[in-house]
């Protein structure tokens, strides 16, 4: 069905609200790659069959005319994977396995009971409903709202939950300039880490007086640990596309490019499915509902490469050249795309403005704080009970974050540190628990939100070994166009690596200190002007661990193999001879029934001997 006037646009919201409003039960079976992963399509297609017939007579409502069965995006709660939604009762069942999909069949779908069994508990507490749940009773779920309640690959779905309203209100109530202001009034700042005002942005592609302008969407999202752009992308589609065509109406753009990096085929899938839906309905492509409106948008694949995210990297990736930063002026927003002003932002952003355009830069604002408003999505893994993706307001601490909607620490272990931003940012400790998470609290204390990666580490984690981690990856991702990136963080590496091996110097420290600077100073890109910030805050902050690696020689937390210490405990050794016919070097010794000693000076660490005891008398040393 074409829309080719607001009035028809209304009869479709009105026809597929109704048709939904017949789905008196609704199974929602997460169709996120987290769980398709864990076999969610096993799932959704057991339950498609045991409700194949459509006509179903419930007992607990006669009524009822049939049951939906759905696949949905990501519904966050990534650790109890594969989720299942039953809606109208809001059960959440977790780690739904094929051989529970009878038992959800014979007494939920056709009974309304709850399988208890499969519902989540925490302290002794078994929560029936979803909302209940504190790891989303604590979240404010805007830009995800939708992700995990309606059907992915549906407009209809999308539609009834008020998808195109925005852009309808802008056709046909604003004008460009309007839409340019409520988002330039709401001060939404761009979710893909700089935080620069997105009205901003858009004003000055507006005025540019080139005709051809382009609206280029960041979904390269390459920080190790993250996925919130993606499950938008996989969740609700529909959103982030009206967020870019209302961007164009803005600005006067009609053809617009979302770049996705390869290894996200089920987004790209999706977004390819959401794209022809919209276009059929008319709701994308020539003349917008029968508007003067028109745009079309086009899908990018990103090789993988990291530095692709930044904005010129992207726009030349997309042109067809190798993905390399270039010097600015001129900025993107002048010179983007073709070389053509160019309104870049990445997708969390973009799904933020249809709320924004229909609820009022009013609202937006109420939600977060003053200078950071609204709300965030961040990836939240590492060393914390419930992994998954979540959305809280501007502002909200990092204790509340991890305690309370992660549900702390897992095996109860002391928090050390979190790692934000990805390998661009740097590390949160114990005496920023209760630091405000936005944009300009967080830069005085020398890290940044970045695209919203959030990895939690226990007191048994190594941070010599987080930075060289970190920095491994930066420079495996450098693209290599200015030295300071280059080089520097070759040299880096190099220094980290000889630190973990046991080779460091004290005075490496302030040898690192001291070309992070210049690497920060003197980078081309954000890629190298932040490369060095993991490095920066592990050693500002854990500047003792570091001492202990060059000085001492050693790593408390036993994760920096060179630097371990095998030590027999004499009371467990009960002399069988084992690990000493085992080691490869002949560093144990020892006579038979009495207890075995390790050689320091000879050991390789190697761990053969603590594999191999069956006692569990060999150990490595705090």
């Amino acid at each position: 069905m074409k829309v080719t006037n607001r009035e028809e646009f209304q009869r479709a919201k009105t026809a597929v609200k109704s048709v939904l409003e017949e789905e008196k039960c609704r199974v929602l079976i997460c169709a996120g790659t987290g769980c398709i992963a864990g076999g969610s399509n096993i799932i959704y297609t057991q339950l498609k069959e045991l409700t194949k017939d459509g006509e179903i007579e419930f007992d607990f409502a006669p009524e009822v005319a049939h049951v939906g069965v759905k696949k949905s995006g990501c519904h966050g709660f990534c650790e109890m994977g594969p989720l299942v939604r039953i809606e109208p009762y809001n059960y959440l069942y977790i780690k739904v396995k094929e051989e529970d999909c009878k038992e959800i069949y014979e007494e939920t779908i056709l009974k309304g009971r709850p399988v208890e069994r499969l519902l989540y508990r925490k302290d002794g507490i078994c929560y029936e409903h979803q909302e209940e749940i504190p790891f989303y009773a604590k979240q404010t779920r805007t830009v995800l709202k939708n992700c995990g309640h309606i059907d992915a690959e549906s407009i209809d779905e999308s539609l009834a939950v008020g998808g195109y309203a925005a852009l309808e209100k802008a056709l046909f109530e604003m004008s460009p300039k309007d839409v340019i202001h409520e988002v330039l009034e709401s001060n939404l700042r761009g979710r893909g880490g700089g935080g620069f005002q997105t009205g901003y942005k858009w004003k000055q592609v507006a005025k540019q007086e080139e005709p051809i302008k382009y609206i280029v969407c960041n979904g390269d999202e390459g920080d190790p640990g993250a996925f919130m752009d993606r499950s938008i992308m996989e969740g609700d589609p529909h959103k982030m596309i009206e967020g870019m065509a209302l961007a164009a109406y803005a600005v006067g753009a009609t053809e617009g490019y979302i770049y996705v990096r390869a290894e996200y085929p089920l987004a790209i899938s999706r977004l390819k499915n959401a794209m022809e839906q919209a276009e059929n309905m008319q709701l994308l492509g020539d003349h917008i509902m029968g508007t003067d409106f028109s745009f079309r948008l086009h899908i990018n694949k990103g090789a993988g490469a990291f530095v692709c995210g930044e904005g010129s990297a992207l726009t030349a990736s997309i042109e067809g050249d190798r993905g390399m930063p270039r010097v600015k002026p001129p900025r993107t927003v002048e010179q983007g795309l073709f070389a053509k002003p160019t309104v870049l932002n990445n997708v969390e952003t973009f799904s933020n403005i249809p709320m924004i355009i229909l609820k009022g830069s009013g609202w937006f604002k109420g939600i977060g704080t003053q200078s950071s408003p609204g709300t965030k999505a961040f990836a939240l893994t590492g060393s914390v009970n419930n992994t998954g993706l979540i959305e809280v307001p501007m502002g909200t601490t990092l204790r509340e974050v991890i305690f309370e909607i992660g549900g702390g620490v897992k095996n109860d272990a002391g928090f050390k540190a979190v790692q934000i931003g990805g390998p661009s940012g740097g590390c949160l400790v114990k005496k920023h628990l209760d630091i405000p998470l936005d944009f300009d609290s967080l830069k005085k204390v020398g890290a940044m939100i970045g695209s919203g990666g959030l990895v939690v580490m226990d007191e048994h984690t190594c941070m010599v070994e987080v930075a060289r981690f970190f920095m491994n990856f930066t420079q495996n991702e450098s693209c290599g166009k200015c030295v300071p990136c280059r080089e520097g963080t070759k040299r880096m590496l190099e220094i980290l690596e000889d630190i973990v091996e046991g080779k460091g110097r004290e005075e490496d420290l302030d040898l690192l200190l001291e070309l992070s600077e210049t690497i920060t100073d003197s980078s081309l890109c954000g890629l190298g002007k932040s490369a060095a910030f993991p490095v920066m805050s592990t050693i500002h902050l854990f500047r003792d661990e570091y001492l202990e690696h060059v000085v001492d020689k050693r790593c408390t937390s036993g994760t920096c193999q060179s630097l371990r210490r095998y030590v027999i405990d004499a009371d467990k050794c009960k002399g069988c001879s084992k690990c000493a016919k085992v080691c490869p070097v002949g560093a144990i010794s020892g006579k038979i029934k009495e207890p075995y000693v390790i050689h320091i000076d000879t050991c390789i660490k190697c761990g053969a001997c603590e594999d191999s005891c069956a006692f569990k008398a060999i150990y490595v040393e705090a």
